[in-house]
């Protein structure tokens, strides 16, 4: 799979993200990287920054939050092309939940490990 068809899955996985909910992310950028960092090579996606649950009237002026999805680790995991679309959809809204302060037990208990 080319990088470019990677993106778009990634596109298209945000894009299924409820209107309202898209609405109140803040300060948030999506990026496509190659690899995740060396010492954790099967992570799939990363959320990194402050949660909107989090944020108070200290919350100004600061960059914004990075959720990154890997290519390399999803696609090596993956049989199909099938396969990369789901996962890619469940990273997405999994380092998404992050931003609004979902963490990862609860995450889990909603089945989206």
């Amino acid at each position: 799979m080319t990088r470019e068809v990677f993106e778009e899955l990634v596109s298209d996985a945000l894009d299924t993200i409820p209107p309202e909910l898209t609405r109140i992310m803040d300060n948030v950028a999506v990026f496509v990287e190659d690899e995740p960092p060396a010492d954790d090579p099967e992570l799939l996606g990363l959320y990194e920054g402050t949660p909107l649950t989090e944020r108070g009237e200290w919350y100004a002026g600061v960059l914004p939050d990075r959720i990154s999805i890997y290519m390399g680790p999803t696609l090596r995991m993956c049989e199909s092309p099938d396969d990369v679309v789901h996962e890619v959809a469940v990273t997405v809204v999994h380092e998404v939940a992050h931003h609004f302060g979902i963490d990862d037990e609860r995450l889990h208990e909603l089945g989206w490990g």
